[in-house]
């Protein structure tokens, strides 16, 4: 089985910058503290977090060099350093972005072999998106199987994508109906549990 109407070619995207609003005050993931009412003083704040050595603001701003948003100019070489900084200091979105950068040749040479690599470093750090994104370059290259295998670990953490390719592969035949209904009910498991963190959450900042 090889390709499925393009549905492998694409990997799951880099999570999407967040432009900061005035009247935003919403707590900021990194320090707790009420976001920037402008994007001066975001960006300002997202510098010092880089200077501390924060893993995930590297990649948030290698995200806006990505795309060149909140006042950053589009660099994405520059992207690509952070990227890598950001995976080297924990975060596995960085890394995860910087195997799209490689697949894609966005910013760097294309290099499917480092795109893999950092990909499976992404996922071994429990990045879902990189798992999937795992399973759709094994699919391309035709190990179908492989490629089950990290959409059924992915699916069962929650990742709805690949769920919709593990129930392809259970109507053609490849996933067994026992494991197709097991990882089934892991995903909906997880969502609860998803669910039931965000209800927290949202306790917690409202207290």
């Amino acid at each position: 089985m090889g390709l499925r109407d393009g549905r492998w070619n694409q990997p799951s995207p880099m999570r999407q910058p967040r432009e900061v609003k005035k009247d935003d005050y919403a707590l900021c993931p990194f320090c707790r503290t009420p976001l920037s009412k402008s994007n001066d003083e975001y960006i300002k704040r997202l510098n010092k977090l880089v200077e501390n050595g924060n893993a995930f603001a590297y990649t948030s701003l290698g995200e806006h060099y990505d795309r060149g948003s909140c006042g950053f100019l589009q660099d994405k070489e520059n992207a690509v350093k952070l990227y890598l900084k950001a995976g080297e200091l924990g975060c596995s979105d960085g890394y995860n972005n910087l195997a799209i950068s490689y697949k894609t040749g966005d910013g760097v040479a294309m290099n499917m072999k480092k795109a893999k690599h950092f990909y499976e470093l992404s996922a071994l750090n429990g990045n879902v998106a990189a798992r999937h994104n795992l399973g759709c370059l094994e699919g391309n290259n035709g190990n179908t199987f492989r490629a089950i295998k990290h959409f059924i670990i992915a699916a069962r953490a929650g990742h709805n994508i690949s769920l919709d390719e593990v129930k392809v592969d259970f109507m053609r035949g490849f996933v067994s109906k026992d494991v197709y209904e097991d990882t089934l009910r892991a995903y909906q498991k997880r969502m609860d549990e998803m669910k039931s963190d965000m209800r927290e959450k949202a306790v917690t900042d409202l207290s």
